[in-house]
């Protein structure tokens, strides 16, 4: 498996190590301020949501919805799909959105317009990895940010290529004839 890497880009220690400050951030951030929902976008940003969760000091609810604009391939198709919506009612809440990674930001500017319109107290977004390069949609503000990433297609830590790779502790960039 090792072969299919171009190279690791984050280990596992300075994941953890982001993760925890995020987490304090986001603790002094909020405050006591209302309720915060944690939203994870499924399924990349499950073990981001899991770890972040563990270093926010203060009482936080989950809740995930599944989009998707990719499919099986390494390119957005711009065509957002929700698959799973709420299961919660987040009116008056502070919202707090969980992604692995903001690319075009057409996927998130889409979430983030859909969330509006449930009237919540506030919506912020807080992303493991940014590819600022790539933004196509300028409107999507990043409240919290753990890493800058160049355009790569990178696997580990919860993302994937079709399925696989996600439970590496590190992230890595996928050799594109892992992909090809």
């Amino acid at each position: 498996m090792d072969q299919d890497f171009k190279e690791i880009l984050f280990a596992e220690e300075e994941i953890q190590k982001r993760v925890r400050e995020l987490g304090q951030q986001i603790s002094r951030d909020y405050g006591s301020e209302g309720d915060l929902v944690l939203i994870c976008i499924l399924r990349g940003a499950v073990v981001f949501l899991a770890d972040l969760a563990r270093s926010i000091d203060r009482q936080v609810t989950f809740d995930f919805m599944d989009v998707s604009s990719y499919g099986a391939g390494t390119e957005s198709s711009g065509v957002v799909r929700i698959i799973k919506d709420l299961e919660e009612n987040i009116e008056g809440q502070h919202v707090l959105i969980v992604e692995d990674i903001i690319d075009t930001g057409q996927t998130l500017k889409y979430v983030v317009d859909v969330l509006q319109t449930r009237k919540p107290a506030s919506v912020k977004i807080v992303t493991l990895l940014d590819k600022p390069e790539r933004r196509v949609t300028k409107q999507v503000k990043i409240d919290y940010n753990g890493f800058e990433i160049p355009d790569e297609f990178v696997v580990g830590y919860g993302l994937d290529y079709a399925q696989k790779y996600r439970n590496l502790p590190f992230i890595a960039v996928l050799k594109p004839e892992a992909y090809s």
